[in-house]
């Protein structure tokens, strides 16, 4: 996992106090920009650079290209920055070619935006979403410098916002980059080395964005084994029984060695699940929520006494028992609309659905300081863990998981991980990076819950670890 940041400020001035100045750390974010356009081999460039440092960045960046390719650097706002006045002044010593007015006809195979990066806290003006707009149409290779125009500090649209197929952030990942609202426009993400390695310039953070590696899945190494060893997973299905069946079927591809489904009325079941009437104390792990209605309202008590790892979804966040849950044992897993509940339940604040969208990681971490012990699982484009006051950010998914059924699938792996002995965290981490992962199909809409749950088979991890 890598460390992200909600800003980035005090870490380039520690590299200022230990004699790095903006001079060197401006060369080498520029040539990280250069490298990646010389890889890609375009021919011709158009840097749109702001009046701040981060235009300092695209005019220097200019200026690397200067008789390699055809590069045109477009100024639309005045120079204000004594780095970047500083910069232009050598790019047009080399006879750059400069521009302060759009140039409508000429095309380019690659577009820098390098206007606003981090940071913004206003709107944009007029003008400049115009140019964002013109330059969206564009057909070429768009790369965002540092984070694109039109993101806040927060993540949050502050007007037209540049679609970036690539965005080159300087030094370290920022928090604004991994909202959900944000996923759509900043592509591909790498990080620029500034002059110095990524252990000497980042230093401890509240914010962890989580890679494939840490996906590990519950490889069975030992010959000498049976079923009891694996755990035993309880699902109860409630009033739409399809749910805790999906998530049934879910814990038992997923590695638990027994699973049984606890109803209140026949029903036809898979032949591989078992089936059981009452919650049973015997079960390693259990999971509910998920299609419950109020099958189990009279028996929450009994949910609530057994100390047992639990995962908590759906209909549950509608239910004021479920403050009885808020231990060391349970994943909690809602997503925006049933957080909005919970928020309320916990007395942590009333919010709308919208409000928890453009405050994801702010509410989830208010959460997990008053409930530093809960494991919580926000559902989201990008999906985001809480644990012990630190936040995990799951960016693998995909719009193809938009569909019914797809968030019982994961209420299962993660409660089957819980059932094998995993750590809550470790749990909700390997599952939703799993179910990301099994959720990746071509074509996008034509994912169904049972596909999932067929391509979890198919999943590689390096490690086994609990």
């Amino acid at each position: 996992m890598i460390p992200v940041y909600e800003e980035v400020y005090s870490l380039d001035s520690l590299c200022y106090q230990n004699g790095l100045n903006e001079y060197i750390l401006m060369e080498n974010a520029a040539k990280a920009m250069y490298n990646e356009i010389k890889q890609k081999g375009f021919k011709s460039v158009l840097v749109i650079s702001g009046g701040g440092n981060n235009g300092a960045d695209g005019i220097a960046l200019a200026r690397m290209l200067l008789g390699e390719v055809d590069v045109e650097l477009f100024l639309p706002m005045e120079l204000k920055s004594k780095m970047a006045k500083f910069q232009f002044e050598i790019y047009k010593n080399y006879g750059g070619k400069y521009f302060n007015v759009p140039q409508e006809t000429k095309q380019y195979e690659c577009y820098v935006d390098a206007i606003f990066g981090s940071g913004l806290k206003r709107e944009l003006s007029p003008k400049i979403n115009k140019i964002i707009k013109v330059i969206n149409r564009r057909s070429g290779f768009k790369i965002a410098c540092d984070v694109p125009t039109g993101i806040d500090e927060k993540g949050m649209k502050r007007g037209e916002v540049f679609e970036a197929n690539l965005t080159v952030t300087m030094g370290a990942l920022k928090l604004s980059m991994f909202s959900d609202f944000s996923k759509d426009f900043v592509g591909d993400v790498k990080i620029a080395n500034l002059g110095i390695s990524f252990l000497n310039y980042a230093k401890k953070s509240d914010y962890y964005l989580l890679e494939k590696t840490d996906m590990h899945l519950p490889i069975r190494d030992k010959k000498n084994s049976h079923k009891g060893k694996f755990g035993h997973l309880g699902v109860l299905v409630g009033e739409k029984c399809g749910a805790g069946i999906i998530s049934a079927l879910a814990g038992l591809r997923f590695g638990a060695g027994l699973v049984s489904v606890v109803t209140k009325e026949k029903n036809n079941i898979p032949y591989e699940l078992m089936q059981a009437k009452s919650i049973d104390e015997r079960f390693s792990a259990i999971s509910f929520g998920q299609g419950m209605g109020s099958f189990y309202d009279n028996e929450l008590k009994k949910l609530i006494n057994l100390k047992i790892p639990k995962v908590v979804d759906a209909d549950m966040f509608y239910k004021k028992e479920i403050l009885g849950f808020l231990d060391k044992f349970t994943v909690f897993t809602p997503h925006p609309k049933e957080f909005t509940s919970f928020l309320k339940i916990c007395e942590l604040g009333e919010y709308s659905s919208e409000e928890v969208q453009n405050r994801r990681f702010e509410l989830a971490l208010k959460f997990s300081k008053k409930y530093p012990n809960s494991v919580l699982l926000l559902k989201g484009a990008n999906t985001i863990i809480a644990y012990k006051e630190k936040i995990y950010i799951n960016p693998y998914g995909t719009q193809a998981l938009s569909k019914g059924g797809s968030g019982d699938v994961l209420a299962g792996l993660i409660a089957s991980l819980l059932a094998q002995g995993y750590h809550p965290l470790k749990a909700a981490i390997t599952a939703s990076l799993a179910h990301a992962q099994a959720g990746d199909v071509t074509p996008n809409y034509a994912l169904t819950p049972l596909k999932i749950i067929e391509n979890l088979e198919k999943l590689n991890s390096h490690y086994s670890q609990k």
